[in-house]
């Protein structure tokens, strides 16, 4: 039987959309909510980012919790850059004791990059060591070999960048990831999708289920930044000159349509088993993207 609605949605064998939600930067979630609101009968489940570029916003599991309450399937993001074991943990248990089941084990950007550029990361354990942490606490014990008084059970994901410009450590990382107990991985964005074809050539050799990740281009200096400070993501010449030749006040547009022309490629072929759309900040063209591709009137 199936910990989440998720994880019952990917193995009946269904397209599954699930779409990324930004929380925000302070206590007011009213346009979270409004999002929620929007998205939770389009796509099967919401993910909320963990600090995203290592900026301090909303907790993923304070924007999960709003998500079931409001009648949507959330999927909480845990980095390891701001907390310890012991953290990670209690976390877990909170989230499980809440009616949470999916959880995406993540590493975490680099501090440097985002707006407390003081503040100590931990990284007591990486996205392989969390995953082996929740499989350890679904056997009822703590990551020190401590009895629980009881045991927890998730649906674990992961993460993969199939358009990494150095892919073989990426395929070894993927490997640990399956090897330690992920169920399921969301990839950086796609944009070749003959990468992403290669990949899961790869990818199919592993019980496991692949969504694939669109981000949503606004503009082509969006494009550019994404290429030179995204890791694991690389728009193709192509995108970019169809980006640089589209006016400005069309730029958002062409953005829906590339989008959207990427997840048509994606389920034409079948090539995996359903997609996960950022639309970083401006979840409310998300059904526009659904509506393009096809998926949704």
């Amino acid at each position: 039987m199936a910990v989440s609605l998720l994880e019952e949605k990917l193995n009946s064998k269904e397209f599954v959309v699930t779409a990324e939600i930004g929380p925000p930067k302070g206590p007011d979630v009213s346009e979270m909510k409004k999002n929620i609101e929007l998205l939770k009968g389009r796509v099967d489940a919401m993910n909320v980012t963990d600090h995203q570029s290592s900026v301090m916003r909303y907790p993923s599991i304070g924007g999960c919790l709003l998500i079931k309450e409001m009648g949507g399937e959330p999927v909480l993001q845990m980095t390891t850059r701001d907390r310890n074991r012991i953290a990670l943990q209690a976390e877990l248990l909170f989230a499980y004791s809440r009616g949470i089941r999916n959880v995406l084990c993540l590493t975490g950007d680099a501090v440097e990059i985002g707006d407390h550029k003081e503040a100590k990361p931990v990284f007591d354990v990486d996205s392989v060591q969390l995953i082996r942490m929740i499989k350890t606490m679904e056997s009822g014990k703590d990551f020190a070999g401590n009895n629980l008084n009881g045991k927890v059970e998730f649906f674990i994901g992961a993460s993969c960048s199939p358009e990494a410009h150095s892919i073989k450590p990426q395929l070894i990382k993927f490997e640990k990831k399956v090897a330690s107990g992920a169920k399921f991985f969301q990839t950086q964005g796609i944009y070749d999708v003959s990468s992403l074809r290669r990949f899961m050539q790869f990818a199919r050799q592993f019980d496991v289920k692949v969504l694939a990740g669109i981000i949503v281009l606004f503009s082509y200096r969006m494009a550019l930044y994404m290429n030179e400070n995204v890791p694991g993501v690389s728009v193709p010449d192509e995108i970019l000159e169809e980006l640089r030749n589209t006016d400005k006040t069309q730029a958002l547009k062409k953005g829906v349509e590339i989008a959207a022309r990427t997840i048509r490629a994606i389920k034409d072929e079948n090539l995996c088993d359903g997609v996960h759309i950022m639309a970083i900040g401006r979840e409310h063209i998300i059904p526009e993207v659904l509506e393009a591709s096809g998926i949704q009137k």
